[in-house]
């Protein structure tokens, strides 16, 4: 298996979306892990789903 091109890492206060190949945080930070938007980053990458996603997960923090 290769390794992934984002993960989440737990901070403070919540979940943030480590880049490695650009080794930079990637997104928000969200107060639940992002099993979802991870899967799909990693995955087939479809902006419109990954949009959804983000709207959702920034949502679930308010």
């Amino acid at each position: 298996m290769s390794r992934r091109r984002y993960v989440a890492r737990g901070v403070p206060g919540g979940y943030r979306i480590w880049d490695n190949r650009g080794r930079r945080w990637w997104g928000d930070l969200y107060e639940l892990c992002p099993d979802e938007l991870l899967a799909e980053l990693n995955g087939a990458g479809d902006s419109e789903r990954i949009t959804a996603l983000l709207k959702r997960y920034r949502a679930m923090k308010r």
